[in-house]
């Protein structure tokens, strides 16, 4: 009767019958064990199992099992069998230290991080258990590259109550994070794309990687400047609170980015990666509500909950639907649906709406705290992009200490920062400052981490 394959043991060993079948054993376990691959405490098969399996007599296996005992490779366990004696098993490798793998700060005021121990553990649980009950099994096949149904209905919903998205289900493509969205639309549209200057270095490297030109678009007080895309065929904005600035596009700018878009048959991307965040008045209604088939609104939970997630969305133009979703579906086929799932319950049910809504209390006061600390400790800084989001920027004197300094008191002091110099693809003779997230450290680190930012900015050289 040909053995059947699909209930034996998971046990590997190359056993060489030569010389004998016990003896062949007794290597083969001896070998396993030198080796690790065997690790301290590993259950063995039970003798008859083994000899099942190998196709030896079970007194062989039982010899075999005696031997490495009595050299003690192995011990018997009352009533647990036969295990792997931990003494004798060589102490696994250690895992080489990556080169220059940098160590956790004391402090972190770097941006880009909500409060991670203010994720809603409890909210995530309930509305997790509620789709699992309910999930059908095709929830853990791969489906539809634009994401699952649910989660589309219910952004379409949340996007244009909350951000006033024109989101019609059927034009939203859910990716795994921003970074990817951006890459998505960086190999979908020609180029060049007109990148915001100072903008975030790390998106500039996408889409130079997917072989993009890049035209800089300058920015001031009132956010980019409509004039600069010339013959771009993009323009990727942060039109709700421009990174690293701080700036609000202007009512103006947007209408004229608008007429931009729509006169040269541009794409706008718009980056709205902190808009639930607006402090001192109305959040500032998403740039697509006015050109929905020209403007590209692109989403993420990852400053509202966590960027582990790995949950980001893309609302696009008609024409783009097809061509993102091919290249979603070429990229990685599909995000994965749990947590997809999950998040349209946390929608649905209104957890988000409310976590979103403590969330911006909380990083209200950290704000505050922030200009105050600066105001009374160090007068000569000037803090600037406050109105909204999760970071602020610090401009430092023209009389110093500059970045450079500042950066190297910071290392002394365990302070982990984010200098304004790396967001200029030229910082030469640009301004000099630190791009501050209020929202990174945890819980009662906060203000630690502030009275280490005041001591590096006052040291004296």
């Amino acid at each position: 009767m040909p053995k059947d394959w699909a209930t034996s043991v998971d046990l590997h060993l190359d056993v060489d019958p030569s010389g004998g079948r016990r003896a062949g054993l007794e290597r083969a376990l001896r070998a396993a064990i030198a080796t690790g691959r065997l690790a301290p405490g590993t259950a063995l098969p039970s003798t008859r199992a083994l000899s099942a399996e190998l196709g030896f007599a079970r007194g062989t296996v039982s010899a075999a099992y005696d031997q490495l005992a009595a050299e003690g490779h192995l011990i018997a366990v009352p009533g647990s069998g036969t295990r792997v004696a931990p003494a004798l098993a060589p102490a696994p490798a250690a895992w080489p230290r990556v080169p220059d793998a940098p160590e956790a700060p004391r402090h972190d005021l770097r941006p880009g991080l909500p409060d991670l121990s203010t994720f809603p553990s409890a909210a995530w649980l309930r509305s997790t258990r509620r789709v699992l009950a309910g999930a059908p099994p095709d929830v853990h096949a791969l489906g539809d590259p634009r994401g699952r149904p649910e989660l589309r209905a219910a952004l379409s919903g949340y996007l244009g109550r909350a951000r006033g998205v024109h989101a019609d289900p059927e034009r939203i493509v859910v990716a795994s994070g921003y970074a990817q969205s951006l890459g998505l639309l960086a190999g979908v549209l020609a180029g060049p794309f007109a990148m915001e200057e100072p903008g975030h270095f790390f998106h500039r490297a996408i889409v130079e990687r997917a072989g993009t030109g890049i035209v800089p678009l300058p920015v001031d007080g009132r956010g980019a400047r409509p004039e600069a895309p010339g013959h771009a065929a993009a323009a990727v904005l942060t039109p709700a609170h421009q990174y690293p600035s701080g700036a609000t596009l202007h009512p103006e700018r947007r209408r004229a980015f608008a007429a931009w878009a729509r006169d040269t048959g541009g794409t706008i991307i718009e980056d709205d990666y902190d808009g639930e965040f607006r402090y001192d008045r109305q959040p500032v209604g998403a740039l697509q509500g006015m050109a929905p088939d020209h403007v590209v609104y692109g989403g993420t939970a990852s400053k509202t909950l966590a960027p582990a997630l790995r949950l980001a969305w893309l609302v696009l133009p008609a024409h783009l639907v097809e061509p993102v979703a091919e290249a979603k579906r070429l990229a990685d086929a599909h995000t994965q649906s749990l947590g997809q799932l999950v998040l349209a319950d946390l929608i649905g049910t209104h957890a988000y709406d409310r976590h979103v809504r403590a969330s911006r209390l909380r990083y209200r006061r950290r704000r505050d705290l922030l200009v105050e600390t600066l105001r009374a400790r160090a007068p000569h800084v000037r803090v600037q992009g406050v109105a909204a989001g999760l970071h602020a920027l610090v401009l430092l004197p023209p009389g110093g200490p500059d970045e450079d300094e500042v950066m190297r008191r910071a290392a002394s002091a365990g302070l982990a920062l984010m200098p304004l110099r790396d967001h200029w693809q030229d910082p030469a003779g640009r301004p000099q400052g630190l791009v501050v997230g209020y929202s990174t450290p945890r819980g009662a680190a906060y203000r630690p981490a502030l009275d280490a930012l005041c001591a590096v900015l006052t040291a004296r050289t």
